[in-house]
């Protein structure tokens, strides 16, 4: 486990700075080694049992990795001198950490609604999701950054908190090599289905208690303001959390749907292509702004919740 000193600085940092574009990232450096390995194990006319397998090496080898190499420069610093390694493992800490950047690019999306710039909301949004923006509408935007401020505060804030706490840095850089890999790969589309299968499940298995614990945040959240609705967030999250497509991604957006009683889910575009999923909160009205901006302040008692929890679950 991270010390309590650690997982203060990292939630500081974090809340401060964000995720400054010029500096260098872990995640960065794992994307660059899924490119590469995939480069490198990928060969055509493979055989499903072959992708199946040459992905799941490449998974469990960039897990690994990023685990021990954490946990080998952690162990270096530290035998270089008490400060320095807290410094360092306080600031690998902050790279696994996502609040502040979640905060402000969301907002940056809504600032553009606001104003009336479709075009400029439609191009902040897709620095943030995987769908198609260049067509969406403002309800659709809207819709959009409900449930990726839900999820992401699963992926990018809950999770890391969770992991830090539980095995300290090197774990929770381990789980951000996982959510890198399934984000790159965990697609069940032709090209990644056996290839991105390993790092999918994998990912599932990481987030199964994340994910439920953020929903459960969003709950307890929703009852500190007059116009969210923590009953309603309990009831919806029972009973919708099981309809997203993905067994993890369900449990926040549904708590999140009904924190703020709006429906979720339907048709997005990928690539061109429409994906269906099931409404979440099917009785609500659509998304608006006011509601994308309530999901935003949310998210960030969630945060604030995850990091007190953290900070008295990890040691001295």
């Amino acid at each position: 486990m991270s010390s309590r000193e650690v997982l203060a600085a990292a939630c500081l940092f974090d809340w401060i700075a964000g995720d400054p574009e010029w500096l260098p990232h872990p995640v960065r450096l794992i994307g660059n080694g899924v490119e590469r390995g995939e480069r490198l194990l990928r060969q055509p006319g493979q055989t499903p049992a072959n992708e199946l397998f040459a992905g799941g090496v490449l998974t469990l080898g960039l897990v690994s990795a990023a685990y021990f190499v954490t946990k080998k420069i952690i162990n270096w610093t530290n035998s270089r001198g008490q400060l320095s390694g807290f410094i360092c493992e306080a600031l690998l800490a902050w790279t696994c950490l996502a609040s502040r950047s979640l905060h402000d690019e969301c907002l940056a999306v809504i600032a553009a609604l606001e104003t009336g710039d479709i075009v400029l909301a439609r191009q902040r949004l897709a620095r943030i999701v995987g769908r198609d923006t260049q067509n969406l509408d403002a309800q659709e935007i809207s819709r959009a950054v409900i449930e990726t401020v839900a999820e992401s505060s699963s992926d990018g804030v809950i999770a890391p908190l969770f992991y830090l706490s539980v095995g300290g840095v090197p774990l929770a850089m381990a789980y951000k090599a996982v959510n890198t890999l399934d984000s790159m790969i965990g697609h069940a589309d032709e090209r990644y289905l056996y290839f991105g299968k390993v790092a999918a499940r994998l990912d599932d298995v990481a987030n199964l208690l994340p994910s439920r614990l953020t929903a459960a945040g969003i709950t307890i959240a929703a009852s500190m303001f007059h116009d969210t609705y923590a009953r309603s967030a309990l009831v919806t999250w029972l009973r919708d959390g099981k309809k997203h497509k993905s067994p993890n991604a369900g449990q926040p957006e549904s708590a999140m749907a009904g924190a703020l009683e709006v429906r979720l889910g339907g048709q997005n575009f990928y690539d061109g292509l429409p994906q269906t999923t099931a409404f979440i909160g099917e009785e609500f009205e659509h998304a608006s702004v006011r509601e994308a901006k309530q999901a935003i302040r949310l998210a960030a008692v969630v945060s604030i919740l995850g990091a007190i929890a953290t900070l008295i679950w990890g040691r001295r």
